[in-house]
């Protein structure tokens, strides 16, 4: 039988700092809310991240394999290109610990689409924990929607958000496993972000800059988010995916929720015992997905 791959020091060292920077990036997501609305949120996250990338991109044009441009997009909008819109529209009405919770389904879904998509075989007690993860999902949800009109509505996004990260992190392991991560992630942005200038320009984004006494520190936010929740992060991602496996690499959710619930606490965010429930319950079902750390030879 193949020999799975072993997970080593720095592959745990790239999952707390992940653990660490997406955790941070729920409240930073919520002050760059304070002066901008969702879309220039989002766009203005994707466009820094591609700025920052594209220097990557022109110094390595040889190493792009042009002519799998579809692939690239699809990574690139699936990873960091959709979820953006999605957590920034959602987070208009979601607290940001709350967001975090619902964010850690992502390696549940990455099961159940490793499951459907790519043929991945599921145990019964995988099983299980995936309606146990489901399952505190959808207590989350139903709390949430009646606690205020359109809660459903808006916690379904981030929950969308998640089956898109899986679906990147399956799509990645399966077609671009031996690709340069920073290359790769560098690339799969140029072919959408610049996009998002005309988002911006067709908004009131020049006028907020002016006008807001809040939009430099909401400008400054959403920067920090872009480089490092979106840049840094996402190529520690791309490498931790490529060298361990798949559901390790979305196994960093599990701890994303506990900085994310941290920083709401700091920012004076309510939270309830059902809150608190619920994430019990997705992250034991997390945890039960994960696969068996024993090596077989």
């Amino acid at each position: 039988m193949p020999i799975k791959k072993l997970v080593k020091w720095n592959d745990w060292v790239a999952f707390v700092i992940l653990s660490l920077t997406w955790g941070t990036s729920f409240i930073l997501i919520k002050k760059s809310l304070v002066a901008f609305d969702s879309v220039q949120v989002a766009s203005l996250r994707i466009l820094i991240a591609t700025i920052a990338f594209t220097p990557i991109v022109v110094f390595n044009l040889k190493k792009i394999e042009w002519k799998k441009w579809y692939n690239y997009l699809l990574v690139g909008l699936a990873g960091g290109g959709i979820p953006p819109f999605l957590f920034s529209l959602a987070q208009t009405r979601v607290s940001s610990s709350l967001a975090g919770a619902l964010n850690a389904l992502t390696p549940i879904f990455t099961l159940l689409l490793g499951v459907f998509l790519f043929h991945i075989k599921i145990t019964f007690k995988k099983l299980f924990g995936v309606i146990l993860g489901l399952s505190g999902a959808f207590v989350i949800v139903y709390y949430n929607n009646i606690s205020f009109e359109g809660g459903f509505f808006y916690s379904s996004l981030i929950l969308l958000a998640t089956v898109f990260y899986a679906f990147n992190v399956n799509l990645v392991k399966k077609i671009f496993n031996n690709h340069d991560t920073v290359i790769l992630t560098a690339a799969s942005f140029i072919f959408f972000g610049y996009f998002s200038i005309i988002l911006l320009l067709r908004s009131d984004f020049i006028h907020v800059v002016r006008t807001n006494p809040d939009a430099w520190m909401s400008l400054s936010a959403v920067t920090v988010l872009s480089l490092f929740s979106t840049v840094m992060a996402t190529v520690l991602f791309f490498k931790l995916a490529q060298k361990s496996n798949a559901l390790f690499a979305s196994s960093v959710s599990f701890a994303i929720p506990l900085v994310a619930l941290f920083w709401g606490f700091i920012d004076g965010e309510k939270l309830s015992i059902v809150h608190f429930f619920s994430l019990i319950l997705i992250l034991a079902g997390v945890y039960m997905t994960r696969e068996n750390k024993k090596q077989n030879s």
